[in-house]
């Protein structure tokens, strides 16, 4: 699998705040928080003009540079009590990624692993013996939707700042959307297949699902072919609570029922 680093030789900061992107060509930065306020916001702002918005944890944590190739501007604040802030370091650099992909074959805040997590062990057992990228996703999505169930519970708790746990969702066989979308994105990345975690609307119901990138056909955006004679959008969460019926199939074949907002 491949790993980040932050080796600090493209740098911007200060005391509080560290932003590493020398690997900006890779197509993501790594920013260290080292104050000691516990509720720390990134603002990410890239040439797409969409805000990403983060918190931070402390210590290093990876982030997409979603905007591709351009300027960007990253501010981290410091939570003074309720909705207020304070700017604890901004500084803009610019990015020249060198693919539109090589983001989405990392770990990163949001699909979170490591070469001992058991999702990525999970992975290459599913993945041994198959032929192509197209067999290694459908091995993927039919293991996911036929073994992880909704948690309703956790859907109706989950708080802002959410952060999915792809080796809880594999052990505890139950996720919300986003637990869905990361853990298919993590088994994939690590078999070098480029995976984009997806959240935007699906109707009324802001939702979370995933695009991948094939050699020789480019982006597949939210669809894949599994049956031989169709595309489905990759679309995890529904089609296991759907139980795959024709009805939850079509709604996820029509891309007009999906806006993107943001990728990870």
């Amino acid at each position: 699998m491949l790993e980040n680093t932050a080796p600090g030789t493209a740098v911007i900061g200060n005391a509080l705040a560290t932003i590493d992107y020398s690997n900006a060509a890779d197509g993501y930065i790594m920013v260290n928080y080292a104050g000691s306020n516990g509720k720390v916001r990134l603002l990410l702002d890239g040439p797409d003009g969409v805000q990403y918005r983060y918190y931070l944890h402390g210590g290093w944590e990876v982030f997409p540079l979603s905007g591709g190739a351009g300027s960007y501007n990253a501010g981290v604040y410091e939570g003074l009590g309720g909705t207020q802030y304070s700017l604890a370091f901004s500084g803009g650099f610019a990015a020249a990624p060198k693919d539109d992909f090589s983001a989405y074959l990392r770990p990163n805040q949001f699909v979170n692993y490591t070469q001992s997590s058991a999702a990525v062990a999970k992975s290459a057992e599913l993945a041994a013996g198959a032929k192509t990228d197209l067999e290694v996703v459908d091995r993927v999505y039919n293991y996911v939707i036929g073994n992880v169930n909704y948690d309703y519970g956790e859907a109706a708790s989950v708080k802002s700042g959410y952060l999915p746990d792809v080796d809880e969702v594999l052990s505890t066989c139950k996720g919300i959307c986003f637990d869905y979308a990361a853990l298919m994105a993590c088994m994939l990345r690590v078999q070098r297949i480029p995976t984009r975690l997806d959240v935007g609307w699906s109707g009324d119901v802001y939702h979370a699902w995933i695009s991948v990138y094939v050699t020789d056909v480019g982006w597949i955006n939210g669809i894949i072919q599994f049956d031989g004679s169709g595309w489905k959008r990759m679309d995890p969460t529904f089609a296991h609570n759907g139980n795959q019926e024709q009805w939850i199939m079509d709604y996820i074949a029509n891309g007009g029922n999906y806006n993107t907002l943001y990728t990870y």
